[in-house]
């Protein structure tokens, strides 16, 4: 059993944890009960009645939140010529456009938290599979990592301004960060409010009713404070 300190045991008194807050009370609440001495993220975990094994109730997509998440996106891009200029131009982080560069990666350089490919470069992502994967770096054309060089500097516009993927995981969760502590409550909600319209509009053909069946907003080391899952989630339609 963990053993939590007089801080977490504290913001935990302040929850009640038998109750089901609505979402806007459900951010105000866990942004209150941040312990961190740094700036914590605040975190929304969706358990849902989906199934990752079915082709029919796969769960992946995108939302770029109105207010961002707080931090520095470090963004990586594979491309080569009209694609690694517009990279450049629009601000990417690294350019992998050549066998150094490659190398470098693959030798495990890989302090990113997004990476771009435009389709003629995915021959040499597919070399780096193997550290990209567990870092969770693979492009791919679902999540909009896979664009074509025209439309470079808007994906990575978009990345840098707090555009975040959400996935069903192998245990039917979704983890998504929806921005810092220190964000005021009215920029929290409305971020959280963004990602419910993105999980609406990816809903899977093999859902059924309200496939979110709870809903925590925690922050980082902090409580879990339940959200309201019929509130934002709809039902069928």
């Amino acid at each position: 059993m963990t053993k939590h300190g007089k801080k977490y045991l504290a913001a935990l008194a302040k929850v009640d944890i038998d109750k089901v807050y609505s979402a806007r009370e459900a951010v105000a609440l866990a942004k209150e009960t941040s312990i961190t001495k740094f700036d914590a993220t605040v975190e929304v975990h969706m358990r849902t009645t989906l199934d990752s094994r079915q082709n029919d109730q796969q769960l992946r997509d995108v939302v770029v939140l109105p207010h961002g998440l707080g931090k520095k996106v470090r963004v990586l891009v594979f491309a080569q010529g009209e694609g690694a200029a517009a990279a450049r131009a629009a601000g990417a982080d690294m350019v992998a456009d050549d066998d150094e560069s490659l190398k470098k990666l693959e030798a495990g350089a890989l302090d990113y938290d997004v990476a771009i490919a435009t389709p003629d470069a995915m021959g040499k992502v597919g070399r780096l599979g193997r550290v990209l994967g567990p870092r969770g770096l693979m492009p791919n054309p679902k999540a909009g990592t896979v664009v074509p060089a025209q439309d470079m500097e808007r994906a990575i516009k978009e990345a840098k301004a707090g555009r975040v993927e959400f996935r069903l995981d192998k245990s039917n969760n979704v983890h998504v960060s929806i921005g810092k502590a220190s964000f005021d409550t009215d920029k929290l909600y409305e971020n959280y409010v963004a990602l419910m319209d993105a999980i609406n509009k990816s809903r899977p053909s093999g859902a059924k009713g309200n496939f979110v069946k709870r809903i925590t907003v925690t922050t980082t080391m902090g409580p879990g404070v339940k959200a309201d899952p019929n509130e934002h989630i709809e039902g069928v339609g």
